[in-house]
């Protein structure tokens, strides 16, 4: 059993996941072998004052929120420019977003992070904060959606299809999107300003990576690849607003926050435009006068302290998935483990309480190779480098989700179409992903499937 939270007065205060009991924690506790829709929603064992708050964080995670002023008060303050008005909308059963909808529409799920890519008259200390130098007009991500104000643009998509063959001679295809504004209210784009495609990620056992130590993910770095190996993973360190100080960075796609309150705060503050406690402005940029005249919610926060926390204690409750284990599965970590896939997609980790995870990552930055650039830096992170992404709980997004959109901009359709986008530190893995005759790709592809 384990003790997670305690209350004061009336007040939560979070303490800290999964802190440490003498007594053993079972994998049932922590684990889940679900496959169904249900498979990433499944809360670790609570009391009874745990539940309330799990519930909660829960709510504040389903539930839509509408503009402000509202007889709404506890779920006003949305906008006045959004691209979602719930977490769930982005993340359908606490997996990750779908790039396209059925007649090829962009999704809310997928959004545009916005940046400038030169170097003139940058803001030293801005880019100390936030990592990077957002468009001047239209900010850190274009917002699809005004509430009382104009809207800043739209997304198109248009897709261009690469054939290619394994060794083997057997033929694939793959799909390489483009996505652009569309419909900008505000004006044009500045010249130098960059456009990155980000997809919802799965929100899947992020407590238990929450609760991994800095040395564990620290031990693997090799920025200069001193063991000649082609691997030179490195950790991002960011500017932690809950903090007040430089940490390392282990989630989203470029390690980017510290802690899924971290990265809950970014996302209510991007995506759904609440105001909180380590993100306390308005998401409206000078050149917006409508938005930042906006009503205003009758509280300091739209997302109190409280609130987030909750959100966060809901997330980093959720059971891990936890693989499928047999002889195929076996034979398929193999041949993973042969082609140097668990050089960055390393399988197993020990976290601060002691219990073992096997999320098949290092959480690190990567070269990823041009092919996968998004021209977008982000603190330590340049345009080719990207986190490792974990690979637990991967068979069960189509089910999740409803499609299988993986990458950071969702154009892989399959496991197989990802491992061949790979480049960079990665390109020898592929490679010999493209040299396995079609049995052991397949084995290999039914591995990842069941973790």
């Amino acid at each position: 059993m384990m003790k997670i939270i305690a209350f004061a007065s009336a007040a939560l205060l979070f303490t800290g996941c999964f802190e440490k009991k003498s007594e053993a924690v079972s994998h049932a506790e922590l684990f889940t072998s679900d496959f169904s829709k249900r498979a990433f929603s499944h809360a670790v064992k609570l009391d009874h004052a745990e539940q309330d708050i799990f519930m909660l964080g829960k709510s504040f995670f389903s539930k839509p929120w509408v503009e402000a002023p509202s007889v709404t008060t506890a779920r006003d303050g949305l906008g006045p420019l959004f691209s979602a008005n719930s977490c769930i909308h982005c993340h359908p059963h606490n997996g990750g977003g779908v790039a396209l909808n059925e007649a090829l529409g962009v999704e809310r799920a997928l959004v545009l992070r916005l940046s400038l890519s030169h170097m003139k008259n940058i803001n030293n200390s801005l880019l100390a904060r936030e990592g990077f130098t957002p468009e001047p007009t239209y900010g850190a991500q274009l917002s699809i959606s005004g509430a009382g104000t104009a809207y800043e643009g739209g997304v198109e998509v248009h897709h261009r299809t690469i054939k290619g063959f394994y060794d083997d001679a057997t033929p694939y295809e793959l799909t390489l999107p483009t996505y652009t504004p569309s419909n900008l209210q505000y004006g044009a784009l500045d010249s130098h300003a960059n456009i990155a495609p980000r997809l919802a990620l799965p929100l899947v056992g992020l407590g238990l990576l929450e609760r991994l130590g800095d040395e564990a993910i620290l031990a693997n770095e090799d920025i200069n690849d001193s063991d000649r190996d082609g691997i030179s993973g490195k950790a991002n360190r960011i500017y932690s607003p809950e903090h007040n100080k430089t940490m390392i960075g282990r989630f989203a796609y470029k390690a980017t926050a510290v802690s899924v309150k971290h990265q809950s705060a970014d996302a209510a503050h991007n995506d759904m435009s609440l105001t909180n406690p380590l993100y306390p402005s308005e998401n409206c940029t000078t050149a917006q006068k409508e938005c930042n005249e906006a009503p205003k919610g009758r509280y300091a926060f739209d997302l109190p302290n409280e609130r987030l926390e909750a959100i966060a204690f809901y997330l980093t409750h959720l059971k891990a998935p936890l693989a499928q284990i047999n002889p195929t599965t076996k034979e398929g970590r193999d041949i993973f483990n042969q082609i140097g896939c668990n050089k960055c997609h390393i399988e197993e980790f020990t976290t601060l309480d002691g219990v073992k995870i096997r999320p098949y990552s290092d959480l690190l930055l990567h070269d990823m190779g041009v092919g996968l650039s998004d021209g977008h830096s982000d603190f330590l992170a340049t345009p080719n480098e990207f986190r490792t992404t974990p690979l637990w709980g991967l068979g069960r997004r189509e089910v999740t989700s409803g499609a299988m959109n993986l990458l950071h901009d969702g154009r892989a359709r399959t496991v197989e179409e990802a491992i061949l986008w790979h480049g960079g530190e990665a390109q020898s893995a592929k490679e010999a992903f493209a040299a396995l005759p079609k049995i052991k790709r397949t084995l290999l592809v039914e591995f990842l499937r069941g973790l």
